[in-house]
């Protein structure tokens, strides 16, 4: 079984785009997903606040900034 883990933090238009296109695929596919606010660690902050959203598949860094559907669905394979 998959997971996906969404790396953002509040007030992020591009956070809250690639919620919504995680949400329609986890859905869609029947994949548990989490957020990870990014402000709740210095260490996450350190890590991921010049590349949020942040996208893991598996724990496995997938894509930053942008969210693609299609890559999402192909790395989950569906």
């Amino acid at each position: 079984m998959h997971e996906i883990t969404l790396y953002g933090r509040q007030g992020c238009h591009l956070c809250d785009d690639a919620r919504a296109v995680i949400a329609k695929v986890a859905a869609e596919l029947g994949v548990r997903w989490t957020e990870v606010d990014i402000d709740s660690s210095a260490e996450l902050r350190e890590k991921y606040n010049d590349m949020i959203p942040v996208t893991l598949v598996d724990g496995v860094q997938h894509d930053f900034w942008r969210v693609s559907e299609e890559r999402l669905r192909a790395a989950l394979g569906g």
